[in-house]
């Protein structure tokens, strides 16, 4: 049961990222037809429905790849609590978009739905983390867990915590206080980010464990430091989104030392990981191991953006610009989504029935098509962010729109780029959903041709 709740999770991860793209794709049109699309769809209503949208692409797969991964090591997740939970997150993800798509607002940027959704949510990962403790409170100690068991329990515990303390703008004392409020809403947003990257890195290394079959990587020193350096990070990093206000010089420091240095030792790690793999083994998973080298290049251009973007001579300028959109984008399709395509390809080869010759050739096209066009778009989007800065600092009185105008040819850029990108994704998710629903099994001929390609 716990593996068909996994399942489930996933393929309603899958259609969480279609919408997603394609409301980021109309995003995109936007800037270039902005007054024609502002009446038949306003931005502000786009914006979040992108944005919550992938968060829920997000949230549903990494937990997924939870239901599935752990009764692998005979921990046995309660069906009733794993149903229960996703049942809630779906009912909240369904009320945000639909509250959204009517005009009801009424939290924090990346939050925008009236609060109370949020108990749903918060809910939600408490029956998680019920679940997941009832799986493993028997099994063995503490200290022989592998790196991806802690991350799992980390993601899910700060989630929680970071979920609550992004909605201490409900309390008077942090409402009323302009510096404290955004002090606190972002700290919050950048803990919660990190939380659920703690789960999308946990499945990764369980992933890529099992394709090794070598459990040294799990259990190495140099895998539990990154851990907690990435434990550090999720805690102190965020500082560096909100060098402009008047908050200690402390935080300022404390977050230029720590900013992304998880990255880099998460992309040694997959580095060693692909070398030590023998010929063969890579062609048996030969699309867990695709998604996995291209995450790694993503991971390494990332990590350069995100080091320049920590320096506060720099972050003055470019923090609020496209140049932080396309960090953002690179990271979470760049990096978080291929590593979730790599485990969602990773459970439908090893749980279902695999691909068949022409779904493979299909996902490769698709993985081709949307790391192509994101580099496009990414490049796009920082000469954006790059020019608007310039154009600021010399003509600080310059109009609004006749800014934008400037940026025209760099829009059109990243809205066509934009069409390749989601085409490349909706090709993929289609492929993989069809694996997940159809369970005939692939003829053996077929997976032996696979090898080949």
């Amino acid at each position: 049961m716990s593996r068909s709740i996994g399942f489930l999770s996933i393929a309603t991860g899958l259609c969480f990222l279609v919408a997603g793209i394609l409301f980021g794709t109309l995003g995109g049109v936007f800037y270039l037809f902005p007054q024609e699309l502002r009446d038949l769809l306003p931005f502000t209503k786009l914006r979040p429905l992108h944005v919550s949208s992938i968060i829920f692409w997000i949230l549903f797969t990494a937990i997924g790849g939870l239901y599935l991964y752990l009764p692998r090591h005979k921990a046995k997740l309660a069906n009733k609590l794993g149903l229960g939970q996703y049942m809630l997150l779906f009912t909240a993800a369904i009320a945000i978009l639909g509250c959204y798509a009517v005009g009801i607002f009424g939290g924090r940027e990346y939050w925008e739905y009236p609060p109370v959704l949020g108990i749903f949510i918060a809910t939600s990962f408490i029956l998680l983390a019920l679940n997941f403790y009832k799986g493993l409170r028997h099994k063995p100690a503490l200290e022989k867990w592998p790196v991806y068991r802690w991350m799992w329990l980390s993601g899910i515990v700060f989630f929680l915590f970071s979920f609550a303390e992004s909605y201490l703008w409900l309390i008077p004392y942090f409402k009323q206080n302009l510096v404290r409020d955004m002090a606190v809403q972002w700290k919050s947003y950048g803990a919660l980010v990190g939380s659920w990257n703690m789960l999308i890195n946990g499945s990764a290394l369980f992933v890529m464990e099992k394709i090794s079959n070598d459990k040294t990587t799990a259990r190495s020193p140099l895998t539990f430091f990154m851990f907690f350096l990435g434990l550090f990070n999720l805690m102190f990093n965020w500082g560096h989104h909100f060098y402009n206000l008047p908050v200690s010089n402390t935080i300022r420091y404390t977050a230029y030392l720590v900013s992304m240095t998880e990255l880099l030792i998460l992309a040694k790690i997959i580095w060693n990981w692909r070398n030590s793999l023998s010929q063969a083994q890579k062609y048996k998973h030969l699309l867990p191991y695709r998604f996995f080298t291209v995450a790694d290049i993503w991971i390494l251009l990332n990590l350069v953006m995100a080091i320049l973007m920590s320096v506060p001579a720099i972050n003055l300028y470019t923090h609020g610009t496209h140049v932080t959109v396309a960090h953002a984008m690179g990271t979470t399709i760049g990096i978080n989504t291929m590593l979730l395509l790599a485990s969602v390809s990773y459970a439908c080869i090893k749980f279902r029935n695999g691909f068949s010759l022409s779904q493979v050739k299909l996902l490769n096209r698709g993985l081709y098509l949307s790391n192509a066009s994101l580099l496009v778009f990414w490049l796009a989007l920082i000469g954006a962010g790059v020019t608007k800065a310039i154009l600021q600092t010399d003509n600080p009185e310059i109009p609004h729109a006749f800014l934008m105008q400037q940026l025209a040819p760099w829009f059109i850029g990243f809205a066509a780029s934009g069409f390749g990108l989601a085409a490349g994704i909706i090709l993929m998710a289609g492929q993989l959903l069809r694996a997940i629903i159809n369970r005939r099994r692939i003829p053996e001929q077929n997976q032996r041709q696979l090898q080949t390609l």
